[in-house]
């Protein structure tokens, strides 16, 4: 990363640095990496808007919304998804479009698009709404023992989690996505500086990804300094049930819950509408934004798109399965939504 990026940019550690990795190679065929979809809820089967269910090869969601929009010669505004979907994958998700254009459902279809199904629904689906994503991820090129490498990683992660780290994908070529985001909220650039074909998506992918850039340094600090599965005063706890958060006054209350994964420490995604920390916590979080140059007063330039929230640090994966295949190792997991599966499978790599 470049200029004031890079004096965040510190290697982010692995969790299980005390396990040898297996190497391997991600994504060289596009069914190498499968993702699917877990819907907060299912189309109801009436209203004004169609959901449509659809499998992508070889192409990003921008793309694949940019081309919906193209070919039924609607609004960018009136597309709607719950979440990216990377490019090199057999991706499965939902996207929904006004109703209306229902008769150029079967135009869509290409070697790298398939509609699997269009389900009318009340609303338009909105970032966000989903519960995770299922995973099926061939690992090539591995050494002939790695299964058995793997057993003690996937064991680990199971019981511990995962460091909630977001991928390097969320940053673009050698961070220029994030830089762009710096330079968006230091007033150093404004909106009109990118092109308006992708003006709407690239804002918005920017600013997060500045966020995103200060959570995963606040992650590998806790983590470095032995902290993350320890609860501090001051935290603020996320309920794992509810998704709601609370500042943690009674360390011996509330590690308890954490050890039971009831709770779960969160980290900071900055903004002017942000739970705050409080004692040390706050006083690191705030030395953290100090030192990207920033001010909460900052994000408050983009307030629908930087109004802050908290993301947890740990991750529990679900269903992990590792499995040998004639290829190399298979992965089978669930992450919740906003996670990333490159995140999990580094901990097996190293590398």
């Amino acid at each position: 990363m470049t200029s004031d990026i890079a004096s965040l940019d510190t290697p982010l550690p692995y969790f299980t640095a005390d396990l040898p990795g297996i190497g391997g190679e991600l994504k060289q065929e596009p069914g190498d990496f499968e993702v699917e979809e877990i819907p907060a809820y299912l189309p109801s089967g009436v209203g004004e808007h169609l959901f449509l269910w659809i499998e992508k090869t070889g192409i990003t969601t921008e793309q694949l919304t940019r081309q919906i929009v193209q070919t039924l010669r609607m609004a960018n505004r009136d597309i709607g998804v719950a979440a990216l979907k990377d490019r090199h994958a057999v991706a499965r998700q939902f996207v929904s479009i006004p109703a209306k254009f229902a008769d150029g459902v079967g135009s869509l279809e290409s070697p790298q698009v398939r509609v699997l199904s269009a389900t009318l629904h009340g609303n338009k689906l909105r970032t966000g709404h989903l519960r995770g994503n299922r995973f099926s991820i061939l690992l090539r090129n591995v050494p002939p023992d790695s299964l058995e490498m793997a057993f003690p990683i996937a064991s680990r992660l199971q019981q511990v989690g995962v460091p909630n780290y977001f991928g390097d994908q969320r940053f673009g070529i050698d961070g220029e996505t994030a830089q762009l985001g710096f330079d968006l909220l230091r007033g150093e650039k404004v909106p009109e500086d990118i092109h308006p074909a992708r003006r709407r998506f690239l804002l918005k992918l920017a600013l997060s990804a500045a966020q995103s850039v200060l959570f995963n340094q606040a992650l590998a600090t806790r983590l470095l300094t032995g902290h993350l599965h320890q609860v501090i005063a001051g935290d603020v706890l996320q309920v794992a049930a509810s998704g709601g958060v609370f500042v943690c006054e009674d360390v011996a209350a509330d590690q308890p819950r954490f050890d039971s994964r009831e709770v779960l420490p969160t980290g900071p995604m900055f903004g002017p509408k942000m739970k705050l920390a409080a004692g040390t916590v706050a006083e690191h979080e705030a030395q953290l934004l100090e030192k990207s140059g920033l001010t909460v007063e900052h994000f408050s330039r983009f307030p629908d798109l930087t109004s802050g929230t908290r993301r947890p640090y740990l991750i529990l994966p679900g269903d992990l399965e590792v499995q040998q295949e004639a290829a190399g190792l298979r992965f089978r997991f669930t992450l919740p939504s906003g996670s990333y599966a490159t995140i999990l499978l580094r901990e097996f790599q190293k590398g």
